[in-house]
């Protein structure tokens, strides 16, 4: 059976949406902007994951002598420098030890390399929805007693909390039917726009399950309610939302009604829906 983290990271590599002549270049510009200073509000996301470590989150593995956090983060601020430069040049998602880092630092997925840029894929997903749902509970009053325990903690994980495999492969399977699903927004994925997804997952180093695997999705008919119906908690609501993002312009009204039956069907609160928007620098919904 494919790696579905690893599969995940080769989507987002080869990118989708931006119509026929698009290239896959909107998934690149969205994580560009969720990862840049100018997505997720002050600082940028990954600035935010590594205030959280400063600020007495998770430490970071292996500092090692002379290096320690100061060094790692002065590391990733080169990377992300690096990154930038490599997306302009038509890297859809070239985070490269950043993003590897990030996933590694959250716990999302392996630490190995073969795998590093789809746990960056799942933590930038999973931050991400987190902070949307944080948006909602500080405007809704619900910060505090969701800090003391007096309230659920509405799908919020910790970075902390242990999670099986087998589980976080599964949400990167849901995550990748979510971009498919969103691709079909339109109609179905033109057969130019499938042999380039397929081709540059393959370059990427997918294997034929993996290739399989797609083009099975790719071919099926459109069916929110079956990809809504796997949903489990808000957090993964929201990942499911953002991950929709990052296949979609968000031009057409075909693709405004897929956003609004989504975060319907998600039961997403409009709160998290427009943070989730401004975050990746999506058009608000309709």
């Amino acid at each position: 059976m494919f790696n579905a983290q690893d599969l995940l990271g080769q989507l987002m590599q080869a990118g989708l949406g931006g119509g026929p002549q698009g290239g896959g270049r909107t998934t690149g510009r969205r994580i560009e902007q969720a990862l840049g200073p100018q997505g997720s509000g002050q600082g940028g996301l990954l600035e935010q994951i590594l205030g959280g470590l400063q600020g007495g989150g998770r430490p970071a593995a292996g500092g090692g002598a002379g290096g320690g956090l100061g060094d790692l983060l002065s590391g990733l601020q080169s990377a992300l420098g690096a990154g930038a430069q490599q997306a302009q040049q038509g890297n859809p998602l070239a985070v490269g030890g950043l993003g590897a880092l990030a996933g590694i630092l959250l716990g999302r997925g392996k630490s190995t390399v073969g795998n590093a840029i789809g746990g960056a894929g799942l933590a930038m997903l999973g931050t991400l929805a987190m902070q949307a749902l944080r948006k909602m509970a500080e405007q809704k009053g619900l910060e505090e007693q969701v800090a003391s325990g007096q309230a659920p903690p509405i799908g919020m994980r910790p970075p902390e909390t242990p999670v099986e495999e087998a589980q976080v492969e599964s949400e990167a399977t849901l995550l990748i039917q979510a971009m498919i699903s969103a691709a079909k927004a339109d109609g179905q994925i033109d057969g130019s726009e499938v042999q380039r997804i397929l081709g540059k997952v393959q370059e990427g180093g997918a294997a034929a399950d993996a290739i399989a695997f797609l083009q099975q999705e790719m071919k099926k008919p459109l069916d929110l309610h079956g990809l809504v119906a796997q949903v489990r908690d808000p957090r993964l609501a929201a990942e499911v939302y953002a991950a929709s993002l990052l296949a979609i312009e968000v031009d057409t009204e075909a693709e405004h009604r897929y956003l609004r039956q989504l975060a319907q069907g998600l039961r997403l609160d409009p709160i998290v829906v427009a943070e989730l928007h401004s975050a990746l620098g999506a058009p608000r919904p309709a």
